[in-house]
């Protein structure tokens, strides 16, 4: 696979109608928000997870997963688990037998579970167990928190049902319902950052064809994550800025300040994407050695 020879930023623009993006369990599921502000916010664990998703999805459609796009955070296993694979594979190798040194140990191991599992060499993980240690890798791809343009109204609606959770409860009741609840929010637009570091890409294994599939990933992050709390979020943009060098032409803040962003005027209560307005910059108007590239209509090659 060719190897990542350049620095990339992007901007990640989604948007949530009558939905909840994100819920916080320590607040019964509540949309996350910013007590200080009232923005919404969207972990970037949250935006991993689809992006595992997808990713696992995509490289096992016929049935098996591919080599090297195995998913170590996977639910349903063990992290332990995982790691166990990559002492199983290699215990029994020459390379393994003759190294005395604890630490190559460790660093053998690392590589392989960069070699075999896309999360790893894409976000990096912390994998220094005792029994399995595998090490830390720091990935080249890193995601912040989402960010709602403006405040969010979180919502709590009161629903019912007509079956019952427990056969006591069904018996000891004359009711014909059961109530329960839900949270959702109006509307919210938020905006999340990406950094693609080369060097540590080189690191990891971490390749411009795993660049190109995480692009496809946010691309089309909730098309396969749709669920009554989540029907209606849709991907807005996704501006990739490329620099021609591993170091970068510009600061990425100044990149991302070029894309423009924000209510149209006389908007007061958001409540659809036709209320915002997105102004991408022009190609003619960015740092010299600074290519756009559009995410959600261009490859990148």
């Amino acid at each position: 696979m060719a190897a990542l020879e350049n620095r990339y930023d992007f901007v990640f623009l989604f948007d949530c109608q009558d939905g909840n993006p994100n819920g916080d369990p320590d607040a019964d599921n509540r949309p996350r928000v910013d007590p200080q502000t009232g923005n919404g916010l969207v972990s970037d664990v949250c935006l991993k997870r689809k992006i595992r998703d997808f990713v696992f999805c995509a490289k096992s459609a016929q049935g098996s997963i591919e080599h090297g796009y195995d998913i170590f955070v996977l639910g349903g296993n063990s992290l332990e688990q995982r790691q166990k694979l990559a002492y199983d594979h290699l215990q029994d190798t020459a390379e393994w037998k003759a190294e005395k040194d604890a630490k190559k140990k460790v660093a053998q191991v690392a590589d392989w579970m960069c070699e075999n599992f896309f999360d790893v060499r894409t976000f990096g993980a912390v994998m220094s167990t005792k029994e399995y240690n595998c090490g830390q890798v720091r990935g080249p791809l890193q995601i912040t928190f989402s960010r709602s343009l403006d405040k969010i109204l979180p919502l709590e609606h009161t629903i019912t049902r007509v079956a019952y959770t427990k056969e006591e409860k069904r018996e000891s009741t004359t009711g014909e319902t059961e109530i329960g609840g839900k949270f959702t929010i109006p509307y919210g637009f938020y905006v999340a950052y990406g950094y693609v570091n080369p060097f540590f890409a080189t690191k990891t294994g971490f390749s411009l064809a795993d660049l190109e599939l995480t692009r496809k990933a946010l691309a089309n992050l909730f098309e396969l994550d749709r669920s009554a709390a989540r029907g209606n979020m849709t991907v807005r943009g996704l501006p990739i800025f490329k620099h021609d060098c591993k170091l970068g032409n510009a600061p990425a803040q100044s990149l991302f300040d070029s894309v423009i962003r924000g209510k149209r005027e006389g908007v007061d209560a958001p409540r659809s994407f036709a209320d915002y307005q997105i102004t991408l910059p022009n190609q003619a108007d960015l740092p010299k050695g600074i290519t756009l590239i559009d995410g959600l209509r261009e490859e990148i090659r």
